[in-house]
């Protein structure tokens, strides 16, 4: 069988031969004249009839479109990620790096943004809203390549999305987002100063916006058909800072209330997303307090709607005299096996009532009804196989704030998350804004 190349080169030589001798036997005939066509018709069938002495090549057939990757097949049962953003994870410098971090550490998995905190898409996603807005930055080129290059190495991979923080969408759509009640005028204009912003100029969507959760959710479920393993939530919250007071929310009702508001979605991304994993970050003192913080976030009403529940117990991040201690950063192991034990405490709190309720023909349980004063670090008691609560796995420090976090302060983190779980240990995730770890602490073999 012949190439195309082969095919042409032989055809242009076979013609190249008809011609020069067609000329050389016209010039001895003396009868090559414009009138004569002979030559012509003969050099026209024999061209023809080389031509179609051999078969026309195939075109080249249409390349089979490779499959989206699946899921990891055997997932861990305790994850050990890291985070790392877009723009990491598409730079193969970077990944280079984690490639060395996994060949020699404990890590098996990784936390990667896909909705990233300026409201943009780190890779080309399909949801509807991302491609009419064109709101991927570019950030990660193949992101079916880059879930295969992680699960290639067995590398459980968990996407992360910023939620309610989001100043891209909210200026696009101003309708789903919370607006300054002191500019809103009689025409209810929702445009420029009109959003509401945060001590650092961000606008938010609104959490009482149905839209804003479907916006959401379609970008979840987008990259689960990439192969993603989990989605991790992040900010699902009101705004902590700025003036709050100012915030105004389209959807708000007479009764409503921020943890309800909350308590609500929660319960629809659950709804949702069936089936698949998910996780919740929320603030770490929702461990210790009862309250929802101004916020919204009562763990206690995320138990039965997550799989897995990451308390950000960064010591850093609590208030000076909180346990007695004039600076928490200092105290890595008893801030976190404190707030960690406390968690799992109110869990199992939460978990006796519903058993008792069951026990009581189905009588459902309050939130407000809990009893949160029981003695901490007490016995897990095993769960009913009839409920199915929260793991938790919560985000700790590896970065430098309030004091230096090396090795041995990270490690002790990851001490004291495992004391306080015990057999319902499930893992951790560290946080480093620039994606650079503290190897030492993670060592293989490091009993981690």
């Amino acid at each position: 069988m012949f190439s195309k190349e082969q095919f042409f080169f032989f055809i242009f030589i076979a013609i190249s031969v008809l011609i020069i001798g067609g000329v050389l036997f016209g010039i001895n005939s003396n009868i090559f004249h414009y009138r004569d066509r002979n030559i012509e018709n003969t050099l026209a069938l024999s061209a023809t009839a080389i031509i179609s002495a051999f078969p026309s090549p195939s075109p080249d057939p249409t390349p089979t479109p490779i499959p989206p990757p699946q899921k990891l097949e055997n997932p861990p049962e305790i994850a050990k990620a890291v985070y790392v953003t877009g723009y990491s994870a598409g730079s193969k410098k970077y990944l280079d790096y984690l490639s060395n971090l996994f060949k020699n550490t404990e890590i098996n998995a990784v936390v990667v943004n896909i909705k990233e905190d300026d409201g943009h898409i780190s890779y080309n996603s399909g949801a509807e809203e991302v491609k009419k807005y064109k709101l991927y930055n570019g950030a990660i080129k193949d992101i079916d390549a880059l879930i295969r290059f992680f699960h290639g190495k067995n590398i459980y991979v968990i996407g992360r999305m910023v939620v309610f923080q989001d100043p891209t969408y909210s200026k696009i759509r101003p309708d789903l987002a919370i607006y300054s009640k002191a500019s809103l005028t009689q025409s209810l204009t929702y445009s420029g100063p009109t959003l509401w912003k945060n001590n650092k100029g961000l606008t938010w969507l609104d959490p009482t916006a149905t839209g804003a959760w479907d916006y959401n959710i379609s970008i979840a479920k987008d990259a689960l058909l990439h192969g993603f393993d989990e989605i991790n939530f992040d900010y699902i919250r009101f705004p902590s800072d700025g003036n709050v007071k100012d915030a105004g929310f389209h959807f708000w009702g007479a009764e409503s209330t921020k943890a309800g508001v909350l308590k609500n979605f929660f319960e629809y991304t659950r709804k949702e997303l069936a089936g698949e994993k998910i996780s919740v970050d929320l603030f770490g003192q929702t461990t210790t307090n009862t309250d929802d913080m101004g916020i919204g976030q009562v763990i206690e009403n995320a138990f039965e709607n997550f799989d897995y529940i990451s308390p950000m117990v960064y010591p850093s991040h609590y208030i000076n005299g909180f346990l007695g201690f004039d600076n928490p950063s200092e105290h890595p192991y008893e801030i976190v096996k404190y707030s960690m034990a406390t968690a799992l405490n109110r869990e199992n709190v939460f978990l006796k009532k519903i058993e008792d309720a069951i026990s009581k023909s189905y009588q459902p349980v309050e939130s407000s009804s809990l009893d949160l004063q029981a003695p901490l670090f007490t016995p897990t008691p095993p769960l009913s196989p009839s409920v199915v609560l929260a793991k938790f796995r919560p985000w700790l420090q590896d970065f430098n704030m309030g004091a230096v976090y090396n090795s041995e302060m990270v490690k002790a983190e990851i001490r004291a998350t495992k004391d306080a779980l015990g057999e319902n240990y499930a893992g951790y995730m560290l946080w480093n804004a620039s994606n650079i770890y503290t190897q030492g602490a993670v060592l293989k073999n490091a009993g981690n």
